[in-house]
């Protein structure tokens, strides 16, 4: 559909001004705080705005004095444009909130743009102010083209987040079957998609089962069946090498699961895979091994769509190129971000590997 070009963002968080230019690889790193989880959580907040989740979002953030660069009395609204280079053309989406009563926040300002081939001028559609939700949606579904445009182009950038593999978490819980076309952002529906994609696409299931086996050696294959109890749902039932006997999720370890969901959202068909796939912190639990995987999944997968991850891992960051990297820092109150220069690294990646140049704060990113 398109590539999301840069991200425009002030008055979020820690980020108080930033423009960034994104290529198809994004490897955010930095230390602790310094803003690369709150660019996640932009993208994130864009992902609940688009299902008219916007105001339940602000709620169970903390409220709007959470979301303002150091709270409403120093930032007053948050400012955000997003460039998509389409096959007929740029398209912009520009947002502005301000602060509103009960500490929530407003659309000041909504609008999109579009130039392409065969318009001298930008054609814009201005969606008005006042508003708690976005209205890109309702445009869409009443018949506005530009809309329809931005709602699918927006709606394609999805954060997913694997850290939450406690007895509660819904991946290790039963699923509703048919809730399978896309792979939750907590993976809360992996089962069901799995079971889709061995009947609709057996050989990327296959891939999908070996690449798991690489991590866990001992993995046979999943069970995918429905329940017997009440066969709407399924459950994430697996089988060791060696045994008929089944198991459940909940005798996975932590780190098996999330490198099954990491997998499994990595290795879909391709038709099935979001535009933009958003990553926090994926290396969570793996093995030094599961994380070359990892990189190399990361890495083909950025072939089809475009990826951004946010990683504190040396050994992640090791399998990737310089100009795949952006370095995330605090300078003072607020947070930069600056891609590596591959040519000011040159004579240094002689001698050393990228990881060990973050280490040794050659690259910046460090807490010092």
């Amino acid at each position: 559909m398109g590539t999301l070009t840069r991200i425009a963002l002030d008055g979020y968080k820690s980020i108080k001004q930033m423009s960034l230019e994104l290529r198809q690889l994004n490897v955010l790193i930095g230390a602790n705080g310094s803003g690369k989880t709150n660019l996640v959580s932009f993208l994130k907040l864009l992902n609940e705005m688009l299902g008219e989740r916007l105001q339940i979002f602000i709620g169970t953030s903390g409220g709007a004095q959470s979301l303002l660069h150091y709270g409403s009395k120093t930032t007053p609204q948050i400012q955000a444009s997003l460039e998509f280079d389409t096959p007929t053309g740029l398209s912009t989406y520009y947002l502005r909130l301000f602060h509103a009563a009960v500490d929530t926040l407003i659309f000041g300002e909504e609008r999109l743009t579009f130039q392409g081939p065969g318009f001298p001028r930008a054609q814009e559609v201005v969606l008005g102010s006042g508003h708690r939700e976005t209205l890109v949606r309702a445009q869409a579904e009443a018949g506005n083209q530009t809309a329809r445009v931005f709602r699918d182009l927006l709606r394609t950038c999805r954060v997913f987040q694997f850290h939450d593999t406690s007895a509660s978490a819904r991946i290790r819980q039963q699923c509703y079957i048919e809730q399978n076309r896309f792979l939750m952002p907590d993976a809360g529906n992996l089962p069901a998609v799995l079971h889709r994609i061995r009947s609709s696409e057996p050989t990327a299931y296959r891939r999908i089962v070996s690449t798991v086996q690489q991590v866990a050696p001992f993995f046979d294959d999943f069970v995918l069946a429905p329940s017997p109890l009440n066969d709407k749902y399924i459950t994430l039932n697996w089988r060791e090498k060696g045994t008929d006997t089944e198991f459940g999720p909940h005798v996975i370890s932590d780190g098996t699961l999330r490198a099954m969901a990491l997998i499994t959202l990595l290795l879909q068909p391709e038709e099935d895979l979001p535009a933009v796939i958003v990553i926090d912190e994926p290396e969570l639990g793996l093995h030094p091994y599961a994380i070359n995987v990892l990189a190399s999944l990361l890495a083909a997968a950025s072939l089809r769509c475009q990826v951004i991850v946010a990683t504190q891992s040396v050994p992640l960051l090791d399998q990737f190129e310089p100009e795949d990297v952006v370095v995330v820092e605090r300078d003072g109150a607020a947070s930069t971000f600056q891609r590596l220069d591959p040519e000011k690294l040159r004579d240094w990646l002689g001698d050393y590997s990228l990881g060990q140049l973050w280490e040794k704060n050659v690259i910046g990113g460090g807490p010092a």
